[in-house]
């Protein structure tokens, strides 16, 4: 696709440039074929005022002098002689044929006749003695007097747009060709047997909606794959019930033959039901495992959380409000974890703020982080450090920090971290930063800081707008 891109490109911009530089090009000699012709009609110009008034040698002459000045000897003046004993007038070199010298003075106007190295003007001028004929003579150097550099200007547009158009789809295709062969290669993947495979949902519109539904899809794979997983394992541990029976019922047939073998076959049944009990928990560990890989959808999980925690909220008349989870927000932990940890902070609201106390949600995705920030107007807390430290298992009591301990490793786990603070509502503000690839900076740098503006600027417009 990339390179039928480039290849159209080319072609259209090709055609394009064809089509107007090859006719601008014979505009531009034109051009200067006129404004030669242009300046030899001035020059005879110049001379036919003293051919009206004298046709005297010496004031031609001089006429001449001074109509070639900075052009070479270019100009002549052919005049007729007035009678049996007046002789023709020449001045200058006679270049044109005289048989198109004398056509131009029969015809009256002006023509142009070609000479070796160039073209003569012949200009037609009444004098006494009858028609005086100028010739101007035009070098070929001066028909094409800056069509070369022209030429040359045409060329370097028309290849700069070839190569700017060419750049440009070659950038266009790259963006649509990525996308398509990260989503290629996941499929691959997938049908390798990767179940923890997800695709970066960016690009175009279809390319974007076509990852999010190979995501959904992956999701799908592996949930049914973990229901069919505890299906066998549930069915296993069923198993055991009476097989023991069976076990106990052989141990009392005696010492026969067919007792014996009963006795086998159940020790049999025994091993193989063992078997299938200990892949299945090994296939539920690397289910886990790849759930945490492939991540999750953190704006889905918060939507789904605050749905459960708001129909509480609503009866206690607390205000609440949710503000980033309007668009997928990917996130390298499992469901699970991420929902068990937002529990834990909506808990610890409802448990140590009073009825009526709002609290909010916000989620910021930023290239190396995600922020979760949750907020309440409750009395707030005076040693956040203490109530970290109680998050670690010291226990006690207080306005936060009881369920920390969950919030803290799911940080942790992707190199993030938890932070307690002052919120903008003047109560309590957890803020817990979920690294995208474990180098995620929580604290320092400018990027931070920023994303912590971001956030209280969000919060404060919040608050302005409820009051």
């Amino acid at each position: 696709m990339r390179w039928a891109l480039v290849k159209v490109a080319l072609a259209v911009t090709a055609m394009v440039v064809v089509a107007f530089a090859v006719p601008l090009g014979l505009v531009v000699k034109e051009l200067a074929r006129d404004r030669a012709y242009s300046n030899a009609e001035r020059q005879a110009a110049t001379i036919g005022p003293v051919l009206a008034i004298t046709t005297d040698r010496g004031q031609l002459e001089r006429a001449v002098a001074s109509a070639e000045t900075g052009s070479g000897r270019r100009i002549g003046v052919h005049v007729p002689a007035g009678g049996k004993n007046d002789s023709p007038v020449e001045i200058g070199t006679r270049r044109a044929p005289q048989a198109d010298v004398a056509a131009a003075a029969k015809l009256g106007r002006a023509s142009i006749s070609p000479v070796p190295g160039g073209s003569s003007l012949l200009q037609p001028t009444a004098v006494a003695s009858g028609i005086a004929v100028v010739e101007v003579f035009v070098p070929d150097a001066a028909l094409t007097n800056g069509v070369t550099t022209s030429w040359l200007v045409l060329a370097g547009v028309g290849l700069a747009l070839v190569i700017g158009s060419v750049a440009v789809a070659d950038r266009l295709g790259t963006r649509m060709v990525r996308p398509a062969q990260r989503l290629a290669g996941a499929a691959h993947d997938l049908g390798k047997g990767k179940l923890g495979v997800r695709v970066l949902e960016d690009g175009p519109k279809e390319l974007r909606s076509a990852a999010s539904a190979f995501n959904a899809m992956a999701d799908q794979v592996v949930q049914l794959l973990a229901n069919e997983r505890e299906l066998a394992a549930d069915l296993s541990h069923r198993l055991r019930t009476p097989l023991t029976v069976l076990r106990l019922n052989a141990a009392s047939l005696g010492d026969s033959p067919a007792a014996d073998q009963t006795r086998s076959a159940v020790e049999q049944l025994e091993r193989e039901v063992d078997q299938i009990i200990r892949t299945a928990r090994e296939q539920k560990a690397q289910n886990q495992q790849a759930a945490a890989v492939a991540g999750c959808d953190a704006a889905e999980v918060i939507r789904e959380r605050m749905a459960f925690w708001s129909a509480l909220a609503e009866d206690e008349g607390r205000t609440v409000r949710i503000a980033g989870a309007d668009r997928p927000v990917r996130l390298p932990v499992a469901r699970p974890d991420l929902a068990a940890a937002l529990d834990a902070m909506l808990g610890n609201v409802f448990r140590h703020t009073p009825e009526g106390t709002a609290f909010a949600v916000d989620v910021h995705n930023a290239e190396e982080a995600v922020i979760v920030l949750v907020s309440d107007a409750g009395p707030g807390i005076d040693d956040p450090d203490a109530a970290l430290r109680r998050g670690h298992g010291g226990g006690g009591d207080g306005s936060t920090g009881l369920g920390l301990d969950i919030v803290r490793r799911l940080a942790e786990s992707t190199g993030g971290d938890v932070r307690i603070g002052r919120s903008v509502y003047g109560g309590t503000e957890v803020r817990v930063w979920l690294a995208l690839d474990g180098g995620g900076a929580p604290h320092g740098g400018r990027r931070g800081r920023r994303l912590r503006r971001t956030l209280r600027a969000r919060g404060r417009s919040a608050l302005r707008n409820r009051t």
